[in-house]
């Protein structure tokens, strides 16, 4: 479903996923890289809208709805310059409108990166 999309261009990987939450993994490369060598914080927020928004669709009828992210607040706590970074998304309110998500961003250590609150709007197609 990602092909050939912005997802699928910064190389996301979707790994693991349950009723409560979604994990996927994202490389620190030049895609996802800013100009001085560390982590975009812009790929970190892309990396947690991505893991939220898939893991509402997860939940979801996607053949009645569909979610769209609609806030996406992020603090970026530790600069990370390769390798890979993890992604794991705990949904903290499942309304029937709005799915909130807290996305925690680390390295291959445990160590924090980001930390991403994501709020998806679920609406009718």
């Amino acid at each position: 479903m990602c092909q050939g999309t912005f997802i699928s261009q910064i190389e996301i990987k979707f790994t693991d996923f349950g009723d409560t939450y979604m994990k996927a993994r994202m490389p620190v490369n030049n895609k996802t890289k800013q100009p001085m060598g560390s982590l975009h914080g812009g790929a970190s927020l892309a990396l947690a809208e991505s893991v939220a928004g898939a893991g509402s669709m997860a939940i979801i009828d996607t053949k009645k709805y569909i979610a769209y992210g609609f806030q996406v607040s992020g603090n970026h706590l530790t600069p990370v310059h390769s390798g890979e970074v993890w992604a794991n998304a705990q949904l903290t309110h499942k309304g029937n409108s709005v799915h909130i998500w807290d996305v925690q961003i680390t390295d291959k250590n445990g160590t924090l990166i980001s930390i991403v609150r994501v709020s998806n709007m679920i609406k009718e197609k």
